[in-house]
């Protein structure tokens, strides 16, 4: 019978020890499981609120590879910066828009009319390139960053009826000061336009209800006229939109039966000219000054459009130009040559905007405009365009370094533009 020492057993069966430089190299411990797949990129939605005469701070630009939008040269100190925005960021919504391969100018255009506030939803760099090589639907992808019970807000024109008035009532919600629901009649002029039973009431005639009291808000009804603008969104998008940190404003809104709308106007000269005079003139004796377009000849292409005197101008090929000099207006004009696309509003219409505070441009979708050619101009402040000529020259597909600046057409490589 042999017997062993406590030294023998220790050399035949050394005692086990873990050193953690080398960690455990035993099979049996070795996971054999398949790895976790890689979770699905999740959107970053940045916020960008700029002040009077201030940019937004960045350059967005088309890659002709993939025709996605990228954000380019964020200033660190602008609102762009403050957002979170990053270099190489891929744009998939703006103001809750999905735009992914979208037409760039009308793009561009639509961050140009949003005035003060802007919402995008991005994609860092990585995060676009690992989505785009698993095939992803980037639309559901930045839909199910708002939640599945999502829908936009809405901005609604209501028509007040001569017996059934406006068709809804305002309740305020209990225990919660400023915050109210609306209760609309079956089939009544609030619900045609867009109203839901229950939905929340956000802003009124352009104001913000939460800083009304209940009579404020039932005398501002009974005030309004003909006709009230309301801004509601339902209670589980309200939801959504707390959770990620979104007010609830006009310019992310979709719109609702909007009773005035911008038109579009395609001039091509004759003999004479375009037809028509543009004018600099302070709008109702207000300091504000506004660009109006006046004297129509009878039978000029200015007529034939649908110009009518008194009208204003808001764009020019697509470019907004109310912030705009005269003699800057005057010259956009006369460089696009043989023809031009104008888009203009009645006083009316534009005053109506004004007051619920959004552009008129802000849901102006007419994308097609024509390439522009060079003129001299004159610097004054009342200028007939119905004269001149001369051969055109095409530009560069913009002007980067200006906010404001517009393609006159949609690239085939990749262009940039300052916001």
């Amino acid at each position: 019978m042999r017997t062993f020492t406590g030294c023998q057993d220790a050399m035949e069966f050394p005692r086990f020890t873990f050193n953690p430089k080398e960690g455990i190299d035993n099979p049996a411990l070795v996971i054999s499981d398949d790895p976790e797949p890689d979770p699905s990129p999740v959107p970053t939605l940045c916020q960008l609120k700029r002040l009077e005469g201030q940019s937004f701070g960045f350059y967005l630009r088309t890659d002709k590879s993939s025709r996605s939008f990228e954000i380019r040269d964020v200033d660190p100190w602008s609102p762009a910066g403050h957002s979170g925005l990053k270099d190489g960021d891929r744009v998939l919504e703006v103001n809750e828009e999905y735009v992914d391969n979208t037409d760039f100018s009308r793009i561009v255009r639509k961050i140009q009319s949003c005035g003060f506030h802007l919402f995008l939803l991005v994609l860092r760099r990585e995060e676009y390139e690992q989505a785009v090589s698993m095939g992803g639907d980037l639309q559901m992808l930045a839909r199910a960053s708002k939640g599945e019970r999502w829908s936009r807000t809405r901005l609604c024109h209501i028509s007040r009826h001569p017996e059934h008035g406006l068709g809804m009532t305002i309740v305020s919600v209990e225990g919660q000061k400023g915050q109210y629901t609306v209760s609309t009649v079956t089939g009544g002029p609030a619900e045609r336009a867009g109203v839901c039973y229950g939905d929340r009431l956000m802003w009124i005639n352009g104001v913000r209800v939460s800083t009304l009291t209940h009579s404020t808000l039932n005398r501002t009804l009974k005030k309004s006229g003909d006709s009230v603008t309301v801004l509601v969104i339902d209670p589980d998008s309200e939801s959504c939109n707390v959770r990620r940190k979104m007010p609830t404003l006009p310019v992310a809104a979709e719109c609702c039966g909007l009773p005035f709308t911008t038109k579009t106007l395609h001039l091509v000269k004759d003999q004479n000219g375009y037809g028509f005079l543009l004018r600099q003139e302070k709008l109702g004796g207000a300091r504000r000054i506004v660009h109006v377009l006046r004297e129509i000849d009878v039978g000029s292409p200015a007529e034939g459009a649908g110009m009518e005197d008194g009208d204003l101008l808001l764009a020019v090929n697509g470019k907004p130009i109310e912030s705009m000099e005269h003699e800057d207006i005057v010259k956009e004009v006369r460089q696009s040559g043989e023809a031009v696309i104008l888009t203009t509003i009645s006083i009316p219409g534009r005053d109506f905007y004004r007051e619920i505070g959004i552009s008129p441009l802000l849901f102006y979708d007419e994308c097609s405009v024509k390439d522009s050619v060079s003129h001299c101009t004159k610097n004054q402040s009342e200028t007939p365009l119905k004269h001149g000529d001369g051969s055109p020259t095409y530009p560069t597909e913009c002007v980067p370094g200006q906010s404001g600046t517009l393609p006159t057409q949609l690239p085939e490589r990749t262009s940039d533009v300052f916001l």
